[in-house]
């Protein structure tokens, strides 16, 4: 990026991470916190919804080309 000091992305990347990390921890507890089945609902729900935002991408992608 023209006209910035070097460390400057870095910087910014650091102050993201320390900002982000409060929220990672606490998903991360409380995915460890739910039981086996809600664990495999979560990661089915979530294949869907990639699934339907492909679909959703390549209808676009037809629809211009």
């Amino acid at each position: 990026m023209a006209g910035q000091r070097p460390g400057s992305r870095i910087a910014r990347t650091r102050h993201g991470v320390r900002r982000v990390w409060p929220y990672v921890l606490m998903a991360w507890e409380r995915w460890q916190s739910l039981s086996p089945q809600e664990k495999e609902q979560y990661k089915r729900r979530a294949r869907e919804y990639a699934d339907r935002g492909k679909r959703a991408l390549d209808s676009r992608r037809r629809g211009r080309g």
